[in-house]
């Protein structure tokens, strides 16, 4: 339960509350599982604070400073943290449905499993953040960082990620089914058995990005790039790789039956066993592209 004592110097009104934590900077307040539905946070000091359990649903915290705070399975039900200070803080298990995150400082926190389904992270930083296991269904994350963050297994399902950093970022077995992901930048982005069918993906950098066994059914990779990335075994079945380029990528056994890959640039790639079927290579650029026992746009196998 909540110090009554800090509960009490909260609801006071945030000119004393200020007032004591600049007096107390030794003393993390604990308000745990504390009700504080619908309260005006706005702006205030909640550093290193006991906030596990918490009800803030519907609360404003608006440039609230909540640095290393614990907010472990807190309830932040459609509550307002633009541009909150967020840093190092730890969400793991909360809920944050419709939450709206624009523009707030998560670097480095901890967010794991947690609830964060169509909740507005536009702009926001989750640079470093652990995002393991975390719902992000149809989440707006346009224009975040998210450079260097660990989503192995999150679930994507439909989240705006148009025009995001996810350079060096690990989606691992992440479900991204039609996610939109255009103009996203991915540089050295780990995605192992991803599932990004009917994503889009127009003008994405991935460059020297991982996507081993990754599955990407009629996925639209128009104009991507896709120099130096790993493919192998992957199943862009459908997909449109239109213009995309592919120029020393590794396609290894990978399914690209029926992709249009019209235009694409596949110099010095390698398609060892990779089964092209159907596949539109119109004006493509195959110039010293690897093709041993490939399987060719007619059927048959090259050797």
């Amino acid at each position: 339960m909540a110090n009554s004592e800090h509960l009490a110097l909260l609801k006071w009104g945030a000119i004393g509350w200020q007032d004591w934590r600049l007096h107390h900077p030794e003393i993390d307040p604990d308000l745990n599982e504390a009700d504080l539905r619908g309260f005006d946070l706005s702006r205030l000091d909640l550093g290193r604070a006991n906030l596990r359990r918490t009800s803030l649903a519907s609360a404003n915290l608006s440039q609230a400073v909540m640095r290393s705070a614990d907010l472990t399975r807190a309830n932040l039900y459609e509550a307002i943290l633009i541009h909150a200070d967020l840093t190092e803080a730890d969400l793991s298990d909360a809920h944050l449905i419709g939450t709206t995150v624009d523009g707030a400082d998560l670097q480095g926190a901890i967010l794991r499993n947690a609830d964060l389904r169509e909740a507005s992270l536009i702009q926001a930083d989750l640079s470093l953040t652990d995002l393991i296991g975390a719902d992000l269904r149809q989440a707006n994350l346009r224009s975040a960082d998210l450079s260097d963050t660990n989503l192995t297994r999150s679930e994507l399902c439909r989240a705006n990620l148009n025009g995001a950093n996810l350079t060096s970022a690990t989606l691992s077995r992440a479900n991204a089914y039609q996610a939109e992901l255009n103009a996203a930048l991915l540089c050295k982005a780990t995605l192992y058995k991803t599932i990004l069918v009917e994503a889009r993906l127009v003008n994405a950098i991935l460059t020297g990005a991982t996507l081993i066994e990754a599955a990407g059914d009629r996925s639209d990779l128009s104009w991507a790039k896709l120099s130096k990335a790993n493919l192998a075994q992957a199943t862009f079945a459908g997909a449109n790789l239109r213009g995309a380029d592919l120029s020393r990528a590794c396609l290894k056994e990978a399914n690209l039956s029926g992709a249009n890959l019209r235009g694409a640039n596949l110099t010095q790639a390698d398609l060892s066993g990779a089964n092209l079927m159907a596949a539109n290579l119109t004006g493509a650029n195959l110039t010293l592209t690897r093709l041993q026992n490939t399987i060719l746009p007619d059927g048959s196998r090259h050797h």
